[in-house]
């Protein structure tokens, strides 16, 4: 199985994904003519091989044909539709100091790249830092516009949702490549329209829905696409704090957009002493939309390591880094197990109807906890009770608690940290000749487990009158077959 592992130490934003992406490898001009089915006029991209810490990676820059360079670089201090870009000085030399292979690829009529140290050192990612012209990169995917006036052809470029799914839909991309590159803006309109209060189709994506932050999306699904990936994954997110800018005035880091992307996902999330904003709405759209877990890289062998490079120097090295790699033993790893910790919490409660609880226990699971369950115990003078147990991820245990203060008659939580061992897991489908059903798989070693979806075996059931244990015999049987 190929698997794909975003590390976003350094946070994560849409040019540096993209730049990631291409450093695996990918033919650059087999990327570039996939673009170009896009039909969007008035860019050009410029691609380039450079160094940061003496490390090698990709930098990308989308150079509009007034001649500014978008790439986000979290140091505007103005407004996030501008692009965001983690970090160094922005510019086709982009103030690196070692060497870089510079491909200028014209994409629709432009004429040339400008070298442009305008600064909105704008590509994704750290530092909010308008230095004065424009690199106008990525934009901050939030909607947010900038709080003066530039004379930017761009700047007037206005579109909602529904223009930016037409775009898309009206372009000649694999469906794979439009189907995501819907979702993710999808995701941050959802976000957008929360934050301000407004309907979906009320969020005008001003930068965000310009073309540079158009060919960030659409260029990180063409590399997903080119790459043939089974999954993907990703490390907890990094974020720095702060304040930003924007059109609506100073605002904190995590900015607006990306906590409520964050809400209720189960993400980690970990704050670093950088005084500056290192996760974008763009690239928090992408990688939410995209990982299927978020934690440590699995057990995997590694095939290539790519890194896409921020813009500007926070302190640290800043990079976006992806691997990509593979499970061995016909798609599975050796380990008989992968281990890791959780935490367990804890309540015993005699005073609340069965319904409540049930409730209760929904809630939990679809706010993240991994399991939930209630054991039967007696507390003092014998009153028969509950104990109601959740299991979560490490760092979830406040919000977690907080939940079950909320929705239940507890006083008191008892909360500790565990070891678990887990088998491998994965999902494949099953074809029955009656419709697909999804297929669990647990391996550990030479040990399989296989576990049909009920809500697929159910409707095949009904819709054949078979007995659903002959219909769960039916998947099994073709179980062995993909292995």
């Amino acid at each position: 199985m190929k698997i794909l592992y975003f590390d976003c130490f350094s946070g994560i934003s849409g040019d540096m994904a993209m730049a990631a992406l291409l450093d695996l490898g990918i033919d650059r001009d087999k990327f570039l003519k996939e673009l170009g089915k896009l039909k969007l006029d008035g860019y050009e991209i410029v691609i380039r091989n450079t160094q940061k810490n003496g490390i090698t990676g990709t930098d990308v820059q989308v150079v509009l044909n007034d001649g500014h360079a978008h790439g986000h670089t979290h140091d505007d201090t103005k407004g996030h539709a501008e692009g965001h870009s983690h970090g160094d000085t922005l510019g086709c030399t982009d103030g690196h100091s070692g060497d870089s292979s510079c491909s200028h690829v014209r994409q629709h009529s432009v004429e040339h790249a400008h070298e442009h140290n305008h600064g909105h050192p704008h590509d994704h990612a750290h530092s909010h830092e308008h230095s004065h012209g424009h690199l106008h990169g990525h934009s901050h995917e939030h909607a947010h516009e900038h709080d003066h006036e530039h004379p930017h052809e761009h700047s007037h470029i206005s579109r909602n949702l529904k223009d930016i799914e037409e775009l898309i839909d009206a372009s000649e991309l694999n469906q794979s490549v439009k189907e995501f590159s819907k979702k993710v803006f999808r995701e941050i309109a959802r976000a957008e329209a929360k934050v301000h209060n407004k309907d979906i189709n009320e969020v005008h994506f001003h930068e965000v829905g310009a073309v540079d932050s158009i060919v960030d999306i659409v260029g990180v699904a063409i590399c997903l696409d080119m790459l043939k990936v089974d999954k993907v994954f990703s490390s907890p997110l990094h974020d720095g704090h702060g304040f930003i800018e924007c059109q609506h005035g100073t605002i904190p880091v995590p900015v607006p957009a990306v906590m409520e992307m964050l809400s209720g996902s189960g993400i980690l999330l970990i704050s670093e002493d950088i005084n500056t904003e290192l996760v974008t709405p763009t690239g928090m759209g992408i990688i939410k939309c995209l990982a299927s877990g978020f934690g440590s890289m699995p057990a995997m062998t590694v095939d290539k390591v790519g890194y896409g490079m921020g813009k500007r120097d926070t302190g640290r090295f800043n990079a976006l880094r992806v691997v990509l790699g593979s499970v061995v033993d016909g798609g599975r790893v050796e380990d008989k197990n992968t281990e890791d910790e959780i935490s367990v919490l804890e309540t015993n409660i005699d005073d609340m109807s069965p319904e409540i609880l049930g409730y209760v226990s929904e809630l939990l699971l679809e706010s993240g906890a991994l399991d939930v369950f209630y054991t039967p115990v007696y507390m003092k003078k014998n009153r028969p009770a509950v104990m109601l147990t959740v299991l979560a991820e490490k760092g979830q245990e406040s919000r977690m608690a907080e939940l079950i203060m909320k929705e239940t008659s507890t006083l008191g939580i008892r909360s500790r940290t565990t070891k678990r061992y887990c088998m491998q897991r994965e999902m494949a489908v099953v074809e029955t000749g009656y419709g697909e059903v999804g297929l669990k798989i647990a391996t550990s070693g030479d040990i399989r487990k296989f576990s049909p979806e009920y809500e697929d075996c159910k409707r095949i059931a009904k819709k054949t009158g078979m007995p659903l244990r002959e219909v769960y015999e039916l998947v099994l049987r073709k179980a062995p077959e993909l292995l």
